[in-house]
């Protein structure tokens, strides 16, 4: 029998792109699930700081990748949550849980608070702008030394896992970190879907088509300066809990750049672009390190002007590269 006499409902269903993609987003929750069990404390350690900074990359992906703003300052809301959960945890004796909340509730505040000013910039004079805030944030937590700890910093304790879990330490900090992290992931995943997102993409592409279709520049920007800076607070305060300490030389203006680099190689706008930018964020300026201990920084910068030519929309648009062209490869056959 050939080909063309094959009922057409009797040959083998293609899988859609649709299903690839959630075939992947599956896969990806089940390594994630497993993984803490099949490493060592080490590498599970590792995976827990890829989650931090996927939480910080999500906000800064919804700022800069969605609704079209620059920021250089969200190392700067990253250390206020941390400082806010340490500062509550060592002077108050609050328990983690709640040092989350509070974290992101501060840093939702900073970051309107930083919204309304920055209605007027826009490009390169907004990133500066936003830069000076990672820049006097450092000196500013040494000088009030009798709540920050000062150039010492403060030394805390870790979340504990309960018994009836039979966890670890590490595993139990790892499962904190993606309950957060998936948290975050669908917050935002529902905000993009929704008329709000919609109206933040209006206004990342055209602002002034935008106002005259109704969107309301000022309040839309606003809210996704401070949407982004509170995720950066949840990241911080999660930080906090993992290393069980904080020093403001851990929040220099480096951060801030490195936060920026990791999603523009992770990929703008895209939705894996936050995990894998957390992951360019964690091992790249360590394998930079071991490469070149005298020149790191030249190493580092290498790496993202390969990964940016090979991969100009990112990371997140090679792998979608990839799963387009298996989808059609599948359809030819």
């Amino acid at each position: 029998m050939s080909d063309v006499d094959i009922p057409r409902t009797a040959r083998l269903a293609v899988p859609s792109a649709t299903a690839l993609r959630r075939l992947a987003v599956a896969l990806v929750a089940v390594a994630a699930c497993v993984a803490p069990f099949q490493l060592e404390p080490f590498r599970v350690f590792q995976l827990t700081m890829v989650l931090v900074y996927a939480v910080a990359l999500l906000g800064l992906n919804l700022l800069v990748g969605h609704a079209g703003q620059i920021s250089l300052g969200h190392g700067g809301f990253f250390a206020i949550g941390a400082y806010t959960a340490a500062v509550m945890l060592d002077r108050w004796d609050t328990p983690h849980v709640l040092t989350l909340p509070a974290a992101m509730a501060v840093t939702f505040a900073l970051g309107f608070g930083l919204g309304v000013p920055a209605l007027r910039l826009r490009g390169l004079y907004l990133a500066l702008v936003t830069m000076t805030i990672a820049i006097f944030l450092v000196p500013l937590l040494k000088r009030f030394e009798s709540v920050t700890g000062g150039s010492m910093g403060l030394t805390l304790s870790r979340p504990e896992p309960p018994s009836w879990t039979g966890l670890a330490e590490d595993q139990w900090l790892y499962f904190l970190a993606l309950a957060v992290a998936t948290a975050a992931g669908l917050a935002v995943w529902s905000l993009l879907r929704s008329r709000v997102g919609r109206a933040l993409h209006a206004v990342r592409d055209n602002e002034i088509a935008a106002e005259v279709m109704g969107v309301r520049l000022a309040r839309y920007k606003t809210l996704a300066f401070a949407w982004s800076a509170m995720l950066a607070g949840a990241a911080g305060a999660v930080n906090t809990w993992v290393i069980a300490f904080v020093s403001p030389d851990s929040f220099t203006v480096n951060l801030s750049i490195l936060l920026l680099a990791g999603i523009v190689v992770g990929g703008l706008g895209s939705t894996f672009g936050p995990l894998l930018g957390g992951a360019f964020v964690l091992f790249v300026p360590t394998l930079a390190q071991d490469v070149n201990q005298a020149a790191p920084g030249v190493v580092f910068g290498v790496v993202i002007i390969l990964i940016m030519y090979v991969a100009p929309r990112g990371l997140a648009g090679l792998a979608g590269r990839g799963g387009r062209f298996l989808d059609q490869a599948l359809r030819k056959k």
